[in-house]
């Protein structure tokens, strides 16, 4: 008589299936794909999952919002009223409007959307040259290594937020993907290192070395195998960058050295609204709470693709 097993999982592409017991109850192994194993193990970190929502709700009002606020209401972020002077939030106007008589929530949708974008494309620029450059400087080794560090170490010594506020003062009609590109320049060193410290760690590996052995060029094992080896530090490092840049440009935007007018993001409209805080906090809380949220889900969420990649993780997929 065959006793029935509880299912359970392996990482694996396979799937095996055994006769059924005595009882009817079937014995059998599931076994799952990585990529299947990675999202059970997310689906059960709840803080990642409302990360995960709350950051969708941002990206869909950001870009959908607009349009669809501009077809109930007629209002857009380069609307102004002059007969709807700092009015609170109504069902006219939902975050209120400005000294001008802008739309505050136009113009907060409009904000959000440059700042998401300026993440994003600071994230993808900044972790892919630092996980190309740690990589190469970690597996080659010798004068390649040298000269990559000596860079890194050059750059880190500059001061990254005067030379990107100088830079950017002059960007004119270069807008805003600029401005994420010189951010972006200045955001990678530090991972740089930790990935080439990771490499020499790796580059003796029985998998890199089979592939040496095999013919498999520098590149190849690099892009291959040593890069998604690394995944997991290179997703956390992706988050945190995107948190990062959207802080800066913020920053920048402030002060005057960012995204420009007639354009807004989340940093012109908090500079905006920062001296009317508490005589019409409308200008101000909508598009400082947004900065807090959106950083705040984007840096949770990176928690959460951590541990769902993290191979030595004890957890196991559920059915």
């Amino acid at each position: 008589m065959s006793l029935p097993i509880e299912p359970f999982v392996v990482a694996d592409d396979r799937a095996v299936s055994g006769a059924a017991g005595t009882t009817g109850a079937p014995d059998y192994v599931v076994f799952l794909g990585r990529r299947r194993l990675v999202l059970a193990r997310l689906r059960r970190n709840r803080a990642a999952m409302a990360a995960l929502v709350l950051l969708v709700l941002l990206l869909v009002s950001a870009f959908l919002g607009p349009m669809t606020y501009s077809w109930i209401t007629g209002a857009s972020y380069t609307d102004y009223d002059v007969t709807e002077v700092l009015q609170p939030p109504s069902a006219e106007h939902w975050f209120g409007t400005t000294g001008i008589g802008g739309d505050v929530f136009a113009q907060t949708m409009r904000g959000l959307q440059k700042s998401l974008l300026i993440g994003f494309l600071v994230a993808v620029i900044s972790t892919g040259l630092a996980a190309v450059v740690g990589a190469f400087a970690g597996y080659l080794g010798g004068w390649v290594d040298r000269v990559l560090m000596w860079a890194v170490d050059l750059l880190l010594v500059i001061p990254s937020f005067l030379v990107v506020a100088v830079l950017g003062r002059g960007l004119g009609e270069a807008g805003w993907p600029v401005l994420a590109l010189l951010i972006a320049l200045f955001a990678w060193m530090i991972t740089a290192r930790i990935v080439r410290g990771t490499t020499l760690s790796l580059r003796e590996r029985e998998f890199v070395l089979a592939a040496r052995y095999s013919g498999v060029s520098a590149p190849g094992i690099v892009f291959r195998h040593l890069i998604p080896t690394m995944s997991s530090l290179l997703i956390i490092d992706a988050t945190i960058n995107v948190a990062t840049a959207i802080i800066a440009e913020s920053g920048l935007s402030y002060f005057g050295f960012g995204v420009r007018p007639p354009d807004v993001s989340l940093g012109t409209l908090i500079a905006s609204g920062t001296q009317s805080a508490f005589t019409f906090p409308w200008l101000f809380l909508f598009p400082g709470g947004l900065l807090v949220l959106t950083t705040l889900a984007v840096s949770v969420l990176g928690d959460g693709l951590r541990d769902a990649l993290d191979p030595g993780s004890t957890r196991r997929a559920r059915r």
